[in-house]
């Protein structure tokens, strides 16, 4: 027997926040954002061929993967941060249960919300804002403001702050499955990946594919930043640059070897997400943040 939708943990999560929330609605035309690396495993399978097959975006709850901190385990900050978050509504819900996280594409940027996630992501439909609460700053700072989509003032918030770019977006966090063929707009890529195995896999799923300007960075303006993450991020940049150039793909080859630490590969793409210069747009377009090239 199915449970009551109104008992549901996650309906039980979605009033809680809405309780703590207060300003207008959000704008509708506004998307979430699933930012991740579509070119990385899962277990021993690629991201996108498991997405092909489940059908489902699982939160790391299930896949025990993040690009951000690996703390989703009972007793762990992630699942802490839910607890009170969520007035414990997924305290004693199983993984597959419990809430998939993104951004609040408020700057309507063509790579995404979070970039510092993946240089990927899903767009999500106008229908899952409604299933979806939100916080400002990331729930790893243990914020106090929050917002639904009837509710929202924190892009106020988040526009009157002054962060590093990579953390320039508001948290999202979508209740319910997030199923591949109901809730994506599409699935937008770098560009380093046109004609790959991330290419070929992306079309097996039922979504759009999509294309951004894309990140690249050179070794040579790699060097000017070793206080943003570490000189060792940048001697490990300079030694996985194919002819003096870094972009996600050659981030991920690095990462398929083995040979390196996923940590530090993290540090290295932050780096490149942060200073990458866009690649020439497509079609004209000149404005490289709010650019989008379909498939």
């Amino acid at each position: 027997m199915s449970a009551d939708p109104v008992t549901s943990p996650q309906e039980r999560a979605l009033r809680h926040v809405e309780a703590l929330s207060s300003g207008g609605p959000l704008e509708p035309r506004l998307r979430v954002t699933l930012n991740f690396h579509p070119d990385r495993l899962v277990g021993d399978r690629e991201i996108l061929l498991r997405l092909a097959h489940d059908g489902v975006y699982l939160s790391q709850f299930v896949t025990g993967t993040s690009n951000g901190g690996l703390t989703a385990h009972p007793g762990g900050d992630r699942w802490r941060w839910e607890s009170t978050i969520f007035g414990g509504a997924y305290d004693h819900a199983p993984p597959e249960e419990r809430p998939v996280y993104g951004a609040l594409n408020f700057r309507r940027r063509s790579i995404g919300a979070a970039p510092r996630f993946g240089s990927a992501h899903f767009r999500l439909t106008a229908e899952t804002l409604r299933r979806t609460t939100f916080c400002y700053p990331d729930s790893f700072f243990e914020p106090s403001a929050f917002g639904v989509a009837s509710r929202m003032a924190l892009i106020e918030l988040a526009e009157a702050d002054d962060p590093d770019l990579l953390d320039d977006y508001i948290e999202a966090q979508v209740h319910g499955p997030v199923r591949l063929d109901r809730d994506m707009e599409a699935l937008v890529l770098d560009p380093s990946h046109r004609g790959t195995a991330v290419e070929a896999a992306a079309r097996r799923l039922p979504c759009p594919v999509e294309w951004h300007p894309g990140f690249r960075l050179t070794v040579e303006r790699l060097r000017r930043h070793p206080d943003y993450r570490g000189q060792e991020y940048v001697a490990l940049g300079a030694e996985i640059a194919v002819d003096g150039l870094l972009d996600p793909r050659i981030i991920g080859e690095a990462a398929r070897t083995g040979r390196y630490d996923a940590q530090a590969l993290k540090k290295v793409w932050h780096c490149v997400a942060r200073f990458g210069s866009p690649l020439p747009p497509i079609g004209g377009i000149s404005d490289p943040a709010t650019a989008c090239c379909p498939s």
